[in-house]
């Protein structure tokens, strides 16, 4: 199944995107490959579970690992990148079940407050009494 996740085209376009690692000082755990915490990323966002959750079958590392690598992939814009690739990718494919999208309203911002409904004509007590 984590092969399934990242096709290796895929991977090949993704790849180019991340940003290299910062050199850090000797000692410490060794850093898990960025495939990996991508596999353990989409796994997450597409089932829905807690990252805490994240089976370690998968070889991404613990949830935690892979949380922080999407936080460090957001602050650098490079998320935004990722996520067009895929939906690109997808679309490609035709790989996107568009009767399954959800819009919630709430989260959909209308930035100069939306158009405003037409005016409701006020019906009369003559017009009412005489439609009774």
């Amino acid at each position: 199944m984590a092969a399934e996740l990242i096709p290796e085209g895929l991977w090949d376009l993704i790849e180019p995107l991340l940003p290299q690692p910062e050199p850090r000082p000797t000692g410490g755990r060794p850093r898990l490959p960025d495939r990996g915490c991508l596999r353990g990323i989409l796994f997450v966002l597409h089932s829905g579970i807690p990252w805490e959750m994240l089976p370690k079958e998968l070889g991404c590392g613990s949830g935690m690992t892979c949380w922080r690598r999407l936080r460090d992939w957001q602050k650098a814009g490079t998320w935004d990148l990722i996520h067009f690739t895929l939906l690109d990718w997808l679309s490609r494919y035709s790989q996107i079940d568009w009767s399954k999208a959800v819009v919630d309203s709430c989260s959909v911002r209308a930035v100069f407050g939306g158009s405003r409904p037409a005016r409701t004509p006020r019906i009369g007590l003559s017009l009412a009494a005489s439609a009774i």
